[in-house]
């Protein structure tokens, strides 16, 4: 067994809400609503616009999002993710698609989301959720060691943009970050609703701000953004129903790694063979990611058949449970996006598990004039291939390694998680479902083990789509289990005690009600629970 028998972390519980973020002032913004008397999808709305504010680098309204979400007994889905702009051609990008600046920016489809889940189904005041996002704006928070690495990590992407730089660039551990002009954009979406962003008076500062800037995005394109209400797709897993986003995410990707992972006995396996197994699974599963993976508004996914029985026996016939798969057909894998995600169980068994990105790290490094409003550099996803699943194409919305999984049993919500990270956030969710089912692990347990993520070439997310066809493993894992992944064909890339990808959080619902809450020291994350 690979899993450690104990946390850096308590593990933390509570008898009526429960929140699991990336970082601690969004967390106490999710629990004080909650505590108000707020449901899930309030406490979601304030923590989603919190992140806004203090995780900079990795969401905000710049960005998009999706929103896998329980409300009294039904399951929805709000894909909150923007489109391509009308002049956004493949011709415009002859040269290839740009990773950063001004015209890597995507239409902003997050605030959309929150704005439609909330009209149907919020309890508090709009108005009541911004304004924690409004005081960390106008008064600051203080800088965290991942937030100065990161803007470090990050400083010549924002210096180029002198909005940007002035806000961000050189502020290190503890430095107050505070942001006046997207405090005045929180406070005018506080009084006018998230309708403003797209169709009204501050849509008009933002086009002007982001043609001043150089994007691609006019007028038109903000009016036209509209969330799109959906349902979840799912499979079975030893029992337990796993629901996830459908396309434009990629959330099947995860179901199909799991579907192939039931094959085998993981339980029985040694730790060397579940990471095998688990490994080969997704590599598999990503190939179909790359043929099918789109928007369906423009091309059919063949769900019935990623998601079949005979589809996954298929796929599992494949491995080699003693020789690790080399030289696959060209498939889709990139190196960690900067996204972020959360989830929340409010009293009355309402969930939501919600993740949102800029893409890259503090995204295009473009701020829209003077909205204090960071814009994502989600254009980077697309493919310029004729014929490619993922090709670019005006109003269509690009294929998101977003994902936000829920677990049920016996109909009843079981768990809840996800995390950022781009191609690994796929893998690391099956890993930490696979150790709570299979190995009966704690949320706190499965979120610290050590993890693994696989990389083939020619699978990257972002332009140009490259991989570097290594297993990246953490060292906790230990000399045997590496040496015999090894042996089997593994290229391994060896990265110290917790420095792995990805940030999970996961609530676990216990059949007393009780929930359990899981949160990743990798980052800033942070669990709440009452």
């Amino acid at each position: 067994m690979y899993l450690i028998p104990r946390t850096h972390r308590p593990l933390i519980m509570g008898r009526n809400g429960a929140v699991g973020v990336n970082h601690p002032v969004a967390m106490q913004a999710g629990l004080d609503i909650l505590r108000a008397g707020g449901n899930a999808v309030d406490a979601a709305v304030a923590i989603s616009l919190a992140y806004t504010v203090v995780e900079p680098m990795m969401s905000g309204l710049g960005g998009d999002g999706f929103y896998n979400i329980l409300i009294n007994g039904r399951r929805v889905v709000v894909n909150a993710t923007g489109s391509a702009p009308a002049a956004a051609t493949a011709d415009a990008f002859a040269a290839g698609m740009d990773i950063t600046g001004p015209r890597s920016v995507s239409v902003p489809g997050c605030l959309a989301g929150l704005g439609a889940m909330h009209a149907a189904h919020g309890k508090l005041a709009w108005s009541q959720l911004v304004q924690p996002a409004i005081d960390a704006a106008r008064n600051g928070y203080g800088a965290t060691h991942r937030h100065a690495e990161i803007t470090e990590t990050y400083r010549a992407v924002l210096s180029r943009d002198p909005l940007s730089a002035r806000v961000f660039v050189g502020k290190g551990l503890g430095d107050l970050v505070i942001q006046p002009e997207l405090a005045r954009t929180l406070e005018e979406i506080a009084a006018d609703g998230a309708e403003t962003f797209y169709r009204g008076a501050l849509a008009k500062r933002l086009a002007a701000g982001m043609a001043e800037r150089g994007t691609m995005i006019t007028a038109a394109d903000l009016a036209a953004c509209q969330a799109e209400i959906t349902t979840p797709i799912s499979i079975t897993y030893r029992g337990f129903e796993v629901t996830q986003t459908p396309p434009n995410s990629t959330g099947f990707t995860m179901l199909q790694i799991l579907k192939i992972a039931e094959r085998f006995d993981l339980a029985a396996a040694t730790d060397a063979e579940r990471i095998h197994i688990l490994v080969e699974a997704k590599k598999r599963a990503f190939l179909d990611r790359e043929r099918y993976g789109t928007d369906p508004r423009f091309a059919s996914v063949p769900l019935d058949h990623l998601l079949s029985d005979s589809h996954a026996d298929a796929l599992a016939g494949m491995i080699d449970l003693r020789r690790a798969a080399d030289h696959l057909p060209p498939v889709a894998e990139a190196a960690e996006g900067d996204t972020t995600y959360f989830t929340v169980v409010d009293a009355d068994g309402n969930c939501v598990s919600g993740i949102q990105s800029l893409n890259s790290g503090f995204g295009s490094g473009v701020m829209a004039g003077d909205t204090g409003v960071l814009l994502n550099n989600r254009m980077a996803y697309w493919h310029l291939a004729k014929g490619h699943a993922n090709q670019l194409q005006p109003g269509k919305r690009v294929r998101h390694t977003m994902n936000a999984a829920m677990v049920f049993k016996d109909g009843k919500l079981w768990a809840s998680l996800g995390t950022p990270g781009a191609d690994n956030q796929v893998q690391v969710n099956a890993q930490v479902l696979t150790a709570m089912i299979d190995l009966g692990a704690d949320p706190q347990t499965a979120v610290e083990s050590p993890r693994w993520t696989s990389s083939q070439a020619d699978q990257g997310a972002n332009w140009p789509h490259d991989g570097d066809g290594k297993l990246t493993i953490e060292a906790d894992f230990g000399d045997a289990i590496l040496s015999d992944l090894a042996g089997r064909g593994h290229v391994i890339n060896k990265v110290a005690h917790l420095a792995g990808p990805c940030a999970m959080q996961t609530i676990r619902v216990l059949e007393s009600g009780l929930r359990m809450v899981g949160s990743d020291p990798r980052r800033d994350g942070w669990a709440g629970a009452y």
